[in-house]
């Protein structure tokens, strides 16, 4: 009588099924007969990894590292009633959506909304920063913050853009964090190079063109269940598991030497080794028990509205350590993002505020104090700032024509405050940049050429490859 056989975890169909864009990536990119470049420095390398932390919904840049006191001494009136009524200049509004209220007798105007919060200044840099940031200002010398940032989305799509430097309704294309992977490869092989902890909405694909072996691989800060069909289907013993490994390891490894250049089986290979390894690294990273009590409360994980955020961030240190490349976490859930505010700006922002300012300071002099920070640059992002203007009563609207991010670590002259925008916040007005200026010195930072990061038949735009900041370099 022939029995069934019993069930494994080992089954190609369950591998495949499992892996979703770490094998069957590795594999379609392999049989396409397309290889990346070889992973190494095309350039003196100054980071080796980026964990880039991005706020979705837009930060008001004027309420935290952009402060502009004007707004409160025109507060209530009109932009033209002030002296820069010329930044209503429709030349210079092409995209923008002008936000008006009604005045008491039903007439429409841009009416100026006050500073929603106090700043002062921190650091030998004198950087101003908002007191919704203190903790974030204490670390202002190792930062460059750059105050002049614009893009031309004035939706959410925006976050497409910020990623990937083309608008949300042109055809899509790589985003910065899959540039890296296809530049530098992995550290690790345990370890996919390139992890997104956090929502995503409208950038949900990272490798477009490039294949989905350069997609985020999605995990989850719950050493539960970090990554979606990671584990078995069926329990089975390690070391059992281990031997079924071993053995097609075996296998494939007699076949390799009967085909020496065969790229489909070392890509295979390779992927299933990785899923392999992820069953023990990815769990054991995500477990923070062996983390001091001192750590955890750097991060803030002791206190209840810091420590979802804080988590994420200790975690990210921990995937930093462990060759990790690029390490996305996105903060605000929502189709929007959390930061997205119309109405209650000064509740939702020093709400959101409080929850990611402490955490992201103890990355900071966490990465520092462990030798880290000399080689790893962290970015602080957000799709676009507010408007100078009110929405309704209390809030701001959508502004892509000037806005802040900043960078510290890997290669970043800290204590930089680059660019400007005018008085009121509308435009950036001294060195002003794209988003993809931000993209290429990361990239530089990084050892590569974004120029020389091609894809044969795929023409990319000169505002692509942006321009790096030389300013904020050391």
């Amino acid at each position: 009588m022939n029995l069934p056989l019993p069930p494994t975890p080992f089954l190609r169909r369950d591998i495949l099924g499992g892996l979703g864009s770490i094998a069957v990536a590795s594999m379609l990119k392999a049989e396409s007969g397309w290889q990346p470049p070889d992973g190494l420095p095309m350039i003196p390398q100054r980071a080796k990894r980026v964990i880039w932390l991005f706020m979705r919904g837009g930060v008001s840049h004027m309420e935290s590292f952009d402060p502009k006191p004007m707004l409160n001494r025109y507060a209530g009136k009109s932009i033209s009633e002030t002296p820069f009524a010329d930044v209503q200049d429709p030349k210079k509004l092409k995209n923008v959506r002008v936000v008006v209220v009604n005045d008491a007798n039903g007439k429409q105007r841009n009416v100026i909304y006050p500073l929603q919060t106090g700043w002062k200044r921190y650091g030998q840099c004198g950087a101003e920063i908002s007191d919704w940031f203190p903790h974030i200002g204490s670390c202002a010398d190792q930062i460059a913050f750059i105050r002049s940032m614009w893009t031309t989305d004035d939706n959410h799509g925006a976050q497409v853009q910020f990623h990937s430097g083309r608008h949300m309704l042109e055809p899509r294309v790589p985003t910065l964090g899959a540039w890296v992977t296809y530049g530098l490869g992995s550290m690790t092989d345990n370890l996919p190079s390139f992890i997104n902890i956090g929502p995503r909405f409208f950038d949900v694909r990272d490798g477009h063109y490039l294949g989905p072996a350069f997609d985020a691989v999605n995990l989850k800060v719950d050493p539960k269940n970090p990554l979606t069909f990671a584990t078995p289907e069926f329990q089975i013993e390690k070391t059992a598991q281990a031997a079924q490994f071993a053995l097609v390891h075996r296998l494939n490894g007699l076949a390799a030497e009967h085909y020496p250049g065969d790229k489909t089986l070392a890509a295979r290979m390779k992927s299933y080794q990785l899923a392999f390894n992820m069953q023990t690294a990815v769990p054991e990273t995500m477990n923070l028990d062996n983390e001091s009590e001192e750590t955890k409360r750097l991060y803030g994980l002791d206190e209840k509205v810091t420590e979802p955020f804080a988590r994420q961030l200790l975690v990210a240190r921990r995937l930093a350590e462990r060759g990790v490349r690029f390490i996305q976490i996105q903060h605000g859930d929502g189709a929007a993002g959390a930061w997205d505010s119309h109405s209650g700006l000064k509740k939702n922002h020093s709400v959101l505020a409080q929850q990611v300012d402490k955490p992201v300071a103890g990355l900071l002099k966490d990465l520092k104090q462990r030798g880290l920070l000399d080689d790893t640059l962290v970015v602080f992002a957000t799709e676009f700032g507010r408007t100078p203007g009110t929405q309704g009563s209390d809030g701001r609207d959508h502004h892509p024509y000037g806005f802040s991010v900043w960078m510290a670590g890997g290669g970043v002259k800290g204590g930089t405050i680059h660019g400007s925008t005018d008085e009121l916040g509308f435009h950036a007005v001294e060195h002003p940049h794209y988003v993809t200026d931000v993209h290429a010195t990361i990239l530089h930072l990084l050892g590569l050429n974004p120029h020389k990061l091609e894809i044969p038949g795929r023409k990319r735009l000169e505002r692509d490859f942006g321009r790096i900041i030389q300013q904020v370099l050391a």
